[in-house]
């Protein structure tokens, strides 16, 4: 498998890694498929113009070259950016600035962009704010693949069980 100059870069210089002190919201996801996980914790405040920004943003990620990779960079993305910015930050932009992933490996640039939009969720939900569609949309999909991982894992776990 070949990954961009760029891939192996952030893989062995992960910019913005570890837990953010005083974070304002969390977004959690995780892929049965190939076991990687990723925590993105964003720091949201008021810019001079009112707006609120992400000006701060870390992430943990248990993952392999291209999660850790792709966690890095989506965390370059977002960091200075207005909610509504952040949120229109798609896979596609995290794998193209990365200069690429394999079609394999594209998965992690969308659960890089997942934790993001779910960090975003639950900022907004947290603060008792009026959540965009699309945002919506997408906590809805992670939520149904969530609620499909863990019937998998309970009936695999009753399995062990017995």
């Amino acid at each position: 498998m070949m990954y961009t100059e760029k891939v192996i870069e952030h893989f062995r210089n992960p910019r913005n890694m570890g837990k953010l002190e005083g974070y304002s919201a969390v977004g959690k996801v995780g892929n049965i498929v190939c076991g990687d996980v990723m925590w993105l914790y964003i720091k949201v405040e008021e810019d001079a113009e009112g707006r609120e920004v992400i000006s701060d943003i870390s992430w943990e990620t248990f993952g392999c070259t291209a999660a850790i990779a792709t966690s890095s960079m989506v965390s370059e993305l977002a960091k200075g950016k207005t909610l509504p910015e952040a949120i229109a930050i798609t896979n596609q932009d995290v794998a193209s600035e990365l200069g690429g992933l394999p079609p394999v490996k594209m998965h992690c640039s969308a659960l890089a962009a997942d934790a993001l939009n779910e960090a975003i969720y639950e900022y907004l939900k947290g603060h008792g704010r009026e959540i965009p569609p699309v945002l919506k949309r997408r906590h809805e999909r992670l939520e149904a693949e969530m609620k499909k991982l863990e019937e998998r894992y309970r009936a695999f776990l009753e399995e062990a069980g017995s």
